[in-house]
């Protein structure tokens, strides 16, 4: 199973992201443990195969960088986070996916 984490402000329009990997993911077959947290809760991303960061809090991505240095960790673009396009968020992790 991969673990992809999403960070954003207070983790409430993630959430809603996050429902739409989710479905996603089951429906392509798979086996994904996606969750949305606060920046506040940086400890959260303990374990995770991928680190996403949410384009309001792009400025906390060389701290993100500096707390997980051995985890892949990116930002999501203005535009997939906007259309909440799950599929496209899927696709920036599995970018990182060995």
């Amino acid at each position: 199973m991969r673990k992809i984490t999403l960070f954003c402000c207070a983790g409430m329009s993630t959430s809603m992201l996050v429902t739409k990997m989710q479905q996603i993911a089951k429906k392509d077959g798979k086996d994904y443990d996606i969750a949305a947290y606060s920046l506040d809760d940086l400890a959260k991303g303990e374990g995770s195969d991928v680190i996403l960061i949410g384009p309001q809090v792009r400025y906390a991505l060389k701290k993100v960088q500096a707390a997980y240095p051995d985890t892949p960790v990116s930002d999501i673009d203005m535009r997939t986070y906007g259309l909440m396009d799950g599929a496209g968020v899927i696709k920036i992790a599995e970018k990182f996916f060995k």
